[in-house]
């Protein structure tokens, strides 16, 4: 997923807990699915920031010649500006764009049947 193209809010927005409950059936494993998708997000968005800073990497061997490359800091500038991950996962997980499900409801219910 493009994480730059998604239009969520840039800061905090109090939320009603039922949102959140009725996706699942209980508030903590809805929050357990977001923290999880929120881990994965942020993984991916610094792999991401970590190659495109590569590129502009100069190998240098002493440690006293550290020069500011100025493609790196506007890259930086602009990871730090896009939506946090855990704003992408909420928006992600009230639009219905997560896949989860709960090993644990799938053998309870085969039982019961």
């Amino acid at each position: 997923m493009d994480y730059k193209k998604v239009k969520t809010e840039t800061t905090t927005v109090t939320r009603k807990k039922s949102d959140f409950y009725n996706k699942t059936g209980n508030i903590y494993e809805s929050v357990a699915i977001l923290s999880k998708r929120t881990n994965q997000i942020s993984l991916e968005m610094k792999e991401e920031l970590d190659r495109k800073i590569s590129e502009f990497a100069t190998p240098s061997d002493n440690l006293e010649e550290i020069f500011e490359n100025r493609e790196q800091i506007e890259i930086a500038r602009y990871y730090e500006r896009l939506s946090k991950a855990t704003l992408i996962a909420i928006h992600e997980f009230l639009n219905d764009e997560i896949y989860f499900r709960n090993p644990e409801k799938v053998i309870k219910d085969n039982v019961e049947r």
